[in-house]
């Protein structure tokens, strides 16, 4: 058969795709036998490759991908006919793509079509025969997601809906923030008796998600089916590959979520049917394509909540979050526990430092104020109420507990030369009355501050 001279009959790019068949109904090597001018074209534009040599290794052209050697699989040797989409990031690019058999096999190759058209996302047909069940699972989420006041428990259904899709074990959505250095999980679903070990239990997994940008590169997913595609993952990402082993991870389909070229975070599913792949793959390519636009904004919102409640000098919550959370309790919308206690901070010879030494300094002791309330009373709520005051709302513990903290704070901010508060508490044992609490503590402080006055009466610029 005249490869060249069959391929050349097609208008759309297309090339033929010759696949090595392995005795174990696997697959070897695949090699672009053939293509037609549009796609030899198209290689040069995309390729570091400037001559096109038939049959030779494919990603001599193309980038190594198994999603792209299970499509070229999947056609040439199990003879399926396939219509999919395909994603390109750098540039955003969609384009339809078509496989078809070729009823030839000699040498032990078995042979394929592959054909690509660009298209706009717009216009690739949703509704086909092929995609009807891709269509509607893609138009519920859109649904769900558009209609929500609550984004964190829709995205919680969403997440399980997907694993029900991919009848997975465990389905993760992920965000990543690269400034911070930080993970956290945005919704995640796992399914009854599953023992699979999460990527959250392992201390590194910071770093494992990190290494996924290099590994999927700018291909829109990556899949991990068997253990031809577990032994890639080996020698390109060795430690993310012992986790997956130490985890009992048999199959992965993982999605970046990305934003104008941001990565935000990441989806996947594991140990899921793998015999659906192609239809998980494209149901995850759609529904991630419109999530991640809602995820950027929910990160937009929450930032702006952090900013718009957080005092930027000390990083502590600032008045405004104070003024919400204390209206919050009055008015019954949040209830505090049975027991808790207030803590006042006042900083002492704030202003003595801003006038000697210029306000740099006055905001560097603000600093090593604010690190000081952190270390002793990192699991409360730290305000900082005012110019030099702070405010704590500590829940949780008996007064045995709370008197301690306030000892030790009492105790490690007392030098006069360094970090030095006044301090007021108040504990109330019946959670009844923030507001009194409150008044107590503030009253607590101020006869503090006059006492260190007192001891102190050359420091005294208030």
């Amino acid at each position: 058969m005249d490869l060249q001279a069959f391929v050349d009959g097609f208008q759309t790019m297309t090339s033929v795709i010759s696949v090595e068949k392995t005795s174990d109904g696997s697959y070897g090597e695949i090699r672009i036998a053939a293509g037609n001018t549009r796609f030899i074209d198209m290689l040069k534009m995309t390729s570091a490759e400037k001559e096109f040599v038939a049959d030779s290794i494919y990603d001599r052209y193309i980038p190594k991908d198994m999603n792209f050697e299970d499509l070229c699989y999947r056609s040439a040797v199990l003879k399926q006919p396939i219509h999919t989409y395909v994603h390109i990031n750098k540039p955003d690019l969609w384009f339809n793509v078509f496989a078809l058999p070729i009823d030839l096999e000699q040498d032990g190759k078995c042979y394929c079509t592959y054909s690509v058209e660009q298209s706009e996302l717009a216009d690739i047909d949703l509704l086909s025969s092929h995609s009807i069940k891709i269509s509607t699972d893609v138009l519920r989420t859109c649904i769900k997601l558009h209609g929500t006041d609550d984004f964190e428990k829709t995205v919680k259904e969403i997440i399980r809906d997907i694993r029900i899709i991919c009848d997975a074990a465990v389905c993760t959505i992920m965000l990543v923030d690269f400034e911070t250095g930080s993970c956290s999980i945005l919704a995640t679903d796992i399914k009854a008796n599953s023992t699979l070990k999460r990527v959250t239990q392992f201390s590194n997994f910071y770093d494992i998600a990190v290494s996924w940008i290099d590994t999927i590169g700018d291909r829109e997913c990556l899949i991990i089916k068997n253990e031809k595609d577990m032994k890639y993952i080996s020698e390109v990402n060795n430690p993310w590959y012992l986790t997956l082993e130490e985890a009992n991870v048999d199959s992965v389909v993982m999605f970046p979520l990305r934003y104008n070229g941001e990565v935000l975070g990441y989806i996947w599913a594991t140990n899921f049917d793998t015999k659906n792949t192609m239809r998980i793959k494209e149901t995850l390519d759609l529904t991630t394509f419109f999530l991640s636009s809602e995820i950027a904004s929910y990160m937009m919102v929450k930032r702006l909540e952090h900013i718009s409640y957080t005092d930027l000098l000390t990083g502590v919550k600032n008045r405004n979050a104070m003024n919400n959370r204390v209206s919050s309790i009055v008015s019954g919308e949040e209830s505090i526990s049975d027991a808790f206690g207030i803590v006042f901070a006042d900083l002492n010879g704030l202003k003595r430092v801003n006038d000697s030494n210029g306000h740099y300094a006055g905001d560097l002791l603000l600093k090593k104020a604010a690190i000081l309330l952190q270390e002793l009373f990192g699991n409360d709520d730290i305000y900082r109420a005012g110019g030099d005051e702070f405010m704590i709302i500590v829940s949780g513990c008996d007064r045995a507990e709370f008197e301690s903290k306030v000892n030790a704070l009492k105790k490690s901010a007392g030098d006069p030369d360094n970090v030095c508060f006044a301090v007021g508490s108040y504990f109330d044992d019946q959670g009844c009355d923030i507001r009194n609490a409150m008044h107590q503590a503030d009253e607590d402080m101020y006869r503090d501050k006059d006492e260190y006055y007192r001891i102190h009466p050359e420091r005294k610029h208030r």
